[in-house]
């Protein structure tokens, strides 16, 4: 079992930055391909980016690519989620996810999910 807490989402202005943190439970983080995914108002949770367990291999969606950066931290059991540039576009919930697997931009492939931090860009 894996429990994710997500931190830092806000209010911000179009062209802001925001680093969001998700901090996960359990000894086993280091083996977990982690995920970032986004729900806004009447729309279906869409896959952010993703990194894998050793953070060697990263992906994003295209609408974020070059703004948004994942990274992990398997010291602090920690993944982060830098966004740069930001868009009101950008506006939605976003969710830390965890799989015990292989990479994978697919929502439904992620075992663990966090609650969820919102974050509005206004413009």
């Amino acid at each position: 079992q894996v429990q994710l807490v997500e931190s830092g989402g806000g209010l911000i202005q179009a062209g802001g930055s925001l680093r969001l943190s998700c901090a996960a439970s359990g000894r086993t983080f280091s083996r977990y391909t982690m995920g970032w995914f986004r729900q806004a108002p009447g729309k279906e949770r869409e896959f952010v980016a993703a990194i894998s367990w050793s953070g060697g291999r990263t992906y994003y969606a295209d609408s974020v690519k070059g703004r948004f950066t994942i990274s992990r931290d398997n010291a602090k059991n920690t993944v982060y989620l830098q966004m740069n540039s930001l868009k009101p576009e950008d506006t939605a919930v976003y969710y830390c996810a965890a799989r015990y697997a292989e990479i994978t931009t697919t929502r439904t492939g992620y075992d663990y999910w966090g609650q969820g931090t919102q974050v509005t860009v206004s413009s």
